[in-house]
């Protein structure tokens, strides 16, 4: 017997197992299809169920053909129960947003965010997610130095962290970096308008496109990036009516935040919409629960109970069986004898 070229591959409960295929020699030598053979029961077998599974998932080019259908839902997260939530709830997108710096690491901008934390972050959000497409947000520097270190961050998202896509901010001087990214099959949405990462040009979080040169930028910006060739692009923070003409002038669907009701989607920070953030929200902002006054709530009650006494009661614990009950002060009594010896 001798060992095949190749392994079959199993898909069951997104795990691959190997099991070695065996191939006698003799087989072989009398035999010289057999490998085609076996490579067609192979495909025939085993294929559909791996496809059954990924091809559930969304992908760009569903998000890109429900442009003039149907309203895109698009939501962050940023660790396994909030993916979770967000996959379950049925949204088409998810996205590990920089946003993770300000919401959940504490910092008052997005710009000190490492890509090592948001890979982090996306590998857990991936564990979560089974049917949303997972988009993963280039954070600041890691791709404003080179093009070759943009890819490899890309790719680390899509490699390391599950990403089906990466975000990443800017217009026309991003076409370039894009088309790299395109070529490195790594599928490429945009973002304008109110850039996260330019707070410090900007002079802070302002509304953009207010004025004719600005609004010529940003039409010309989008422009740029559907030509590229990216699947979707974000509008942040710029008045409705520009955002109603950028989303007439491409071909790609339009994600609003801060840009009115007639983008082709509309995406929120999952903490803003569930008031779990603890500055004053935008303007654009709905909050959907207050879940911060619930934890408060609950955490209060705890540390009430255990003042009390209350928490854990009797119910709440775990208990010996009667016979090793009795048994336990002898027990004690030997454990003791052995200490003084």
């Amino acid at each position: 017997m001798v060992l095949g070229p190749s392994r079959k591959w199993t898909y069951e409960n997104k795990r691959f197992e190997p099991t070695i295929v065996l191939i006698s020699a003799i087989g072989l030598r009398t035999n010289p299809n057999a490998i085609g053979s076996w490579a067609e029961v192979y495909w025939k077998r085993y294929m559909p169920i791996r496809d059954s599974n990924y091809s559930s998932r969304t992908t760009p080019d569903v998000i890109r053909a429900k442009k003039g259908r149907s309203r895109i839902t698009f939501v962050t997260a940023y660790d396994f129960p909030t993916a979770k939530l967000a996959d379950d709830a049925g949204f088409d997108m998810i996205l590990v947003g920089d946003t993770l710096a300000e919401v959940v690491l504490g910092y008052e901008t997005t710009l000190p965010v490492t890509f090592e934390a948001m890979l982090h972050h996306t590998c857990a959000a991936r564990r979560a997610v089974t049917r949303a497409l997972l988009v993963a947000d280039l954070p600041y520097g890691s791709y404003h130095i080179s093009h070759e270190e943009a890819v490899r961050h890309a790719v680390q998202f899509i490699k390391k962290g599950g990403a089906q896509a990466v975000k990443l901010e800017g217009g026309r001087k991003r076409v370039d970096l894009i088309c790299r990214m395109l070529d490195a099959e790594i599928p490429m949405m945009g973002h304008i308008g109110l850039t996260p990462q330019s707070v410090n040009r900007m002079g802070g979080y302002k509304v953009q496109g207010r004025c004719t040169k600005d609004i010529e930028n940003l039409l010309d910006d989008a422009m740029a990036l559907d030509n590229a060739g990216v699947f979707a692009i974000v509008l942040e923070g710029i008045p409705r009516e520009l955002a109603k003409v950028i989303s007439d002038a491409v071909s790609a669907p339009t994600l609003g935040i801060g840009a009115g009701p007639d983008c082709d989607g509309q995406v929120l920070v999952l903490n803003d919409l569930i008031g779990l953030t603890f500055g004053h929200p935008a303007k654009f902002v709905h909050q959907y629960v207050n879940v911060s006054s619930q934890i408060s709530h609950a955490l209060g009650k705890f540390k009430a109970d255990v003042e009390t006494g209350a928490y854990p009661s009797d119910s709440e614990a775990y208990h010996l069986s009667v016979d090793l009950q009795s048994q336990l002060p002898e027990i004690v009594n030997r454990v003791r004898f052995k200490t003084a010896q």
